[in-house]
């Protein structure tokens, strides 16, 4: 069965081919009218979501914006994907990607990650978000779960 698009907005699970997502590019889907991402995180992508911890707000993903088999360090079921609702918890705004590694405008310690240039909230590989920035949480990871090594279903975490 193939959902309407009306029916897709409301929340229905999206499944998504990742099949062509190359390691370090982001795709971006709509789900319940959010636009939701996935990285395909690269190792080294991987190795730098340990070396900013004590730059982030809440490293351990403590405050609940993630499903319980996603608290972990990569928010994520497989760690080279990340899944996340491009939403910034401040207010409302859609970050942009910056997978550029200390870039002039967001200095030299920038390792890449989520900058929202509306007012300045960073988030890091993970969707964690940076201390001193005015979101308050880190990014929210839906539940999500995978069909196959090249379908990911995101919504629900129940295989099919």
């Amino acid at each position: 069965m193939m959902p309407s698009e009306r029916t897709k907005g409301a929340g229905a699970p999206v499944a998504v081919d990742i099949s062509t997502l190359e390691p370090g590019t982001l795709l971006t889907v709509e789900w319940r009218g959010k636009p939701t991402w996935i990285l395909h995180r690269t190792a080294e992508m991987l190795q730098l979501l340990e070396k900013y911890e004590e730059k982030l707000r809440d490293p351990k993903s403590e405050v609940p914006q993630q499903p319980a088999y996603c608290k972990n360090p990569t928010r994520s079921i497989k760690p080279e994907f990340l899944v996340a609702v491009g939403i910034c918890t401040h207010l409302g705004c859609v970050p942009t990607y910056r997978k550029e590694i200390a870039p002039a405008d967001l200095g030299p310690e920038w390792p890449g990650g989520f900058f929202c240039p509306c007012h300045g909230s960073k988030f890091d590989l993970a969707g964690r978000v940076y201390k001193n920035v005015p979101a308050p949480t880190n990014l929210v990871i839906p539940r999500h779960g995978y069909l196959s090594d090249t379908r990911l279903i995101i919504g629900t975490d129940d295989k099919k």
